[in-house]
């Protein structure tokens, strides 16, 4: 240290320092009544010693003491008496006193001029900083505090008290009589007194601002005063969290001064904890994941530093104590002690080279894994350092993006990924990195996924790699509407791999699934697959024989019963693992379309169970569609929005998860959202594929709700274009006729109408499914109206009323429609009976819209009032308050389910209505909403 910190000079004082200041007050009444003391003033580096002494002078010279002051410094121990003579040089009686080199002689000299001096009038001897006084003056105060005890003399010296890694010499004090002696230590400032000194600078700050500055403060009133200097008037809305930002900035300045107090043993360890801590910078868990081992103890912590620092670890660990006691360090939820605030330990970190610093993490790195360390944690060194070169190094950092991946964190793997590119490796190795990454790179929409996957293909590797990198990069040519591209990848990667027929008949299956979102290739890989399966349909595999089956559907030319048949004998033959998540897709949309929905889940679950999500596959968007699907038809419109737009809100072009989030939007009577996203898309840029078509086949039905038949039927007849050019004609994806023929009835078109629905009733009872057939029939008797549309309004009711659990969003819509067949009959005790039905069973699905239309029929049914909307607690039915008082002791789905001797997804279905009712979006908040209070 070259001098003392001004640590000295501000209005307000706290709390810590205005105790310490009463009690020398207390001190200097007694010294003036002639009972002197020594106090010794401790503290750590930056507590505020200087400006409690100045304090305390000042006072005493405002009571009439005279005051001699001196401040150590270490430029001076090397000259006897130095700080002695700063005292007492300003003394007039004292500038001919002469220190020779007999020191026993000389300070008994000064010893009595000083009591002579004591003898006019009561003094305070103050000295600062006495850590660091000549050895001859130190040795002269020891003896002095001897004596003060019978002499109008206060003695008051400050001494730095703080853990250092190089332990410190003895204190003034230690060979004293602790009766001699008054100590007190500064505490650091406590998280209230600091926000009060933050606020006296500035009031209207903000509560986040000033908490940011208490931490960044780190209970030092040094570095606090520091910073809110460099903060003053305004010029930084939030407080940075680099020191750049401050620059040129008395913060920094601050930091580097009380590390230089420490000495280089502890600036080394505070440096390399720096280091540490912003490899840890990641890293911000608010709990420990269930699977994640307990926070390691600081001992590791100091062992891995010591190792780095050639420091004792004992010491080390005793420091990082130590600074956590004083603020400086926090403990994290992992319970690895860190900075404070980033501010903090980017100052810590100021001035050491990027070189070094690259070179202290990867030293860490090497030292962590040695000792065990986490991937994690090891990985998140070896990104800020340069290459090693070592062959761990890459097997750690995949090892941390595989455990990132598990643990939702994408943005993590694939940092870790791009930092394994920078270590040597061979082309295979590097090839099948290069296809996680790019995979994982275009789904957090980077356009550097497709480049990487480009770049994986040009490499040589095993076959296998070879056929996975091709079907990634295909399916992301697909995914942007370059589907030809797609299909010409998987093609020549077959032609390389002709001697290996189960890895081309993966590369045709994912060809003809690629194919789907273009007309044209489309058509042509169908009369393949198509001629192939007739011919040799082991060449294509039960994969492909799975999607003749779901073309066949699609095309209107089989039952569902038949396709169910087919499928369920394909899915019992022996599996090819890497052909089986065609299979499981495949199966699992037409098992949705033919209403057998508990199959289709399983299918989903299964096969989602086998998808890598570091592998672009084009399955797996398949898969989440068909669930996405699952949902619509059940009604489940809260999970459905939840799951589908975390999915897609961001992609630029309509998908079939948009197409699901409008009819989920306008189910729960949320319009004007979902016109909103309607109206984001300009479909004169979308590729043409079949998620385009569906989400036509959407906007049309939010159109037609929003009261604009003329534009919705616009959107109904150019779905139903593009589905017919593709072969698509089975209402079972689609059913742009029943919802044309609506618009063309609404319009005063009902020939028209009638036409549109006899064709959809004619496909409909093909596929021969209580949904298609049931909506088929709702239409018809509306477009037919008189006793033939009663009658079969009320053969959809019975149809609908009889099919397998899932098609109540059909049946209330037949409902309705056989009610107001029923008004228009005369026959209004009927009416009201369905349509009081349809309503109930619509706010048991939350379709707010349904209810609606329900409640408006039963209106012009002539009911005297509707039912009003149920919601609260007292809403839920029998079932439900006991399924949801169960969940709210913290029983999951399945352990009530089994009590309760019902299906999980009936459990499910009675959750989602209670969370309605009662205005929730999560479980732990039934505890509270049932009036039982919040469970332990």
């Amino acid at each position: 240290m070259t001098g003392t910190a001004p640590d000295a000079g501000e209005s307000v004082m706290p709390c810590e320092h205005r105790d310490a200041a009463r009690l020398l007050a207390v001190e200097a009444a007694h010294a003036r009544a002639g009972s002197g003391r020594l106090v010794l003033l401790r503290g750590a580096t930056g507590t505020g010693r200087t400006t409690v002494l100045e304090a305390a002078a000042e006072d005493a010279a405002a009571h009439g003491m005279r005051v001699l002051r001196a401040r150590c410094s270490p430029r001076d121990q090397a000259v006897p008496y130095a700080t002695v003579q700063q005292l007492l040089g300003p003394v007039p009686e004292f500038a001919d006193l002469a220190v020779d080199g007999d020191e026993r002689a000389s300070a008994a000299r000064l010893g009595r001029v000083l009591r002579s001096y004591a003898d006019r009038a009561p003094l305070l001897i103050a000295v600062d900083d006495v850590h660091l006084a000549d050895a001859a003056s130190h040795r002269w105060l020891v003896e002095s505090a001897r004596h003060v005890d019978r002499l109008r003399i206060l003695l008051v010296v400050t001494e730095r008290s703080q853990y250092d890694i190089e332990p410190a010499e003895p204190g003034l004090t230690h060979t004293l009589s602790p009766a001699l002696v008054r100590t007190l230590t500064l505490a650091p400032l406590t998280a209230k007194s600091a926000a009060g000194l933050v606020r006296s600078v500035r009031a209207d700050a903000p509560g986040p601002w000033v908490d940011d500055c208490v931490r960044a403060g780190a209970g030092n009133p040094l570095l606090l005063r520091a910073l809110l200097d460099d903060l003053g008037a305004g010029r930084h809305p939030t407080v940075p969290e680099t020191s750049a930002a401050l620059y040129p900035g008395a913060y920094p300045a601050a930091v580097s001064w009380w590390l230089e107090c420490a000495g280089p043993a502890t600036g080394e360890v505070a440096r390399i904890l720096a280091a540490l801590d912003e490899g840890w910078a990641g890293d911000a868990p608010t709990a420990l994941p269930a699977d994640r081992t307990a926070p390691a103890p600081v001992g590791e912590l100091a062992s891995l530093i010591a190792e780095l620092a050639g420091a004792d670890p004992a010491r080390v660990a005793g420091w990082l104590t130590a600074m956590t006691g004083l603020g400086v360090l926090r403990p994290d939820p992992d319970g690895r002690p860190r900075y404070a605030h980033p501010l903090l330990r980017d100052a810590v970190l100021t001035g050491v080279p990027a070189a070094r610093r690259r070179a202290a993490h990867a030293a860490a790195a090497a030292t962590m894994q040695r000792h065990g360390g986490s991937p994690d944690t090891v990985a998140r060194q070896l990104l800020l350092a340069d290459p090693v070169g070592a062959p761990w190094t890459s097997a750690v950092l995949q090892e941390a993006a595989s455990l990132a991946l598990r643990d939702g964190r994408a943005d993590d793997a694939v940092a870790f990924l791009r930092r394994v590119l920078e270590e040597p490796l061979p082309d295979g190795r590097r090839q099948r990195l290069l296809t996680e990454l790019g995979s994982l790179e275009y789904t957090r929409t980077s356009s550097a996924g497709i480049p990487r996957l480009s770049e994986a293909l040009r490499l040589s590797g095993a076959p296998q790699d070879t056929m996975r990198a091709a079907v990634a990069l295909g399916t992301a040519l697909a995914g942007r509407g370059r589907t030809v591209a797609a299909v010409d990848v998987l093609r020549t990667a077959e032609d390389e791999l002709t001697d290996r027929p189960q890895l081309v008949r993966t590369l045709q299956t994912a060809s003809v699934l690629l194919a789907e979102q273009d007309q044209s290739v489309r058509q042509d890989v169908y009369r393949w697959l198509r001629d192939a399966a007739e011919d040799s349909p082991e060449l294509v595999g039960t994969a492909g024989q799975a999607l003749v089956v779901r073309h066949a559907a699609t095309a209107g030319l089989i039952s569902a019963a038949e396709a169910m048949r087919r499928l369920r004998g394909l899915l019992a033959q022996p599996a090819d693992p890497l052909t089986e998540p065609f299979l499981l897709g495949t199966a699992a949309a037409v098992a949705q379309w033919a209403d057998e929905l508990p199959e289709a889940e399983r299918l989903v679950e299964r096969g989602l169970v086998g998808q890598r999500p570091d592998l672009l596959h084009p399955m797996h968007d398949a898969l989440t569609n068909v669930r996405a699907d699952i949902l619509c038809a059940r009604g489940e419109h809260g999970r459905l929005l939840t799951e589908a737009w975390a999915r897609d809100w961001a992609r630029s072009t309509p998908s079939n998860g948009h197409a699901t989030i409008l009819l989920a939007l306008l189910a729960t009577g949320q319009e004007a959202r979902a016109l909103r996203l309607a109206d984001g898309f300009d479909l004169r840029s979308a590729p043409d594929s079949w998620e385009l078509n569906r989400f036509l086949y959407a906007r049309g039905v939010l159109r037609a709700a929003c009261g604009d038949p003329a534009g919705a039927l616009h959107d109904f007849l150019e779905c139903g274009r593009r589905q017919s050019a593709r072969e698509v004609v089975s209402p079972v994806v689609t059913p742009w006729r029943s919802a044309a023929a609506e618009c063309r009835l609404a319009l005063g078109r009902p020939r028209e109408a009638i036409a549109l629905a006899e064709e959809e009733l004619r496909l409909a009872r093909v596929w021969n499914t209580p949904r298609t057939v049931g909506r088929s029939l709702r239409v018809l008797a509306a477009a037919t109206g008189g006793r033939r549309g009663l009658e079969l309004a009320q053969e959809a009711v019975a149809l609908l009323r009889e099919a397998p659990e899932g098609t109540e969003t059909e049946l209330v819509p037949a409902l309705i429609a056989q009610g107001r067949a029923l008004t228009a009959a005369g026959d209004r005790r009927r009416a009201r009976g369905c349509l009081r039905e349809a309503a109930e069973r619509a706010e048991r699905l939350g379709a707010t819209r349904l209810r609606a239309l329900a409640e408006g029929a039963l209106g012009e049914s002539g009911a005297r009032r509707t039912a009003p909307a149920r919601t609260g607690s007292g809403s839920l039915t029998t079932s439900e308050r006991r399924i949801a008082e169960l969940a709210a002791d913290g029983r999951t789905n399945t352990e009530i389910a089994d009590l309760l001797h019902l299906a999980r997804r009936t459990v499910e279905t009675h959750l989602t209505s209670s969370y309605r009712k009662l205005g929730i979006q999560r479980r732990g908040q039934l505890p509270r909403t049932l009036g039982r209070g919040q469970r332990p």
